[in-house]
């Protein structure tokens, strides 16, 4: 049983979940809080796809969490459908309370719902936790993945 609620994320969850964006190492230097104009931008494209997923973990009027789920058909592994889950968020002060595990649960769930095959993450090769999280929720390190930068 869980003491919060998992909804689409609206545009007045933006400042919490870009909040908890840059409230690590990697995102205080990626993220910028102080102007939101950009991620307003990208909420309105993200909200008018069907298949995105942005979805935040509300306890008690209070956003604790977030991700994003995204449907990609595709012709690869018999025409199947996969899914991908995304920026990960557990506000600093709910880690380690099952939050993050009821949240991926939830994402994998939905993907079942959606007809996916596959779920597949990617992790920073520095979020050591992060990765024996994942791989306690049965995820596998199967892949090698590979970034290039276009601005």
């Amino acid at each position: 049983m869980s003491d919060f609620e998992i909804r689409r994320a609206t545009a007045d969850d933006i400042p919490a979940i870009v909040a908890m964006l840059a409230d690590d190492p990697l995102g205080a230097r990626r993220e910028s809080p102080d102007d939101l104009a950009p991620y307003r931008a990208a909420f309105e494209r993200l909200d008018s796809d069907p298949q995105q997923r942005l979805v935040v973990a509300v306890r008690e009027g209070r956003t604790v969490g977030t991700l994003q789920l995204t449907m990609i058909p595709g012709l690869s592994r018999r025409a199947a459908t996969r899914s991908i889950i995304e920026g990960v968020r557990i506000h600093s002060e709910e880690r380690g309370g099952g939050l993050g595990t009821q949240l991926i649960e939830w994402a994998v769930e939905e993907s079942r719902r959606e007809g996916c095959v596959l779920v597949q993450l990617t992790s920073d090769t520095t979020r050591i936790d992060a990765h024996r999280f994942y791989e306690r929720l049965g995820f596998e390190a199967s892949h090698i993945g590979f970034k290039l930068p276009l601005a």
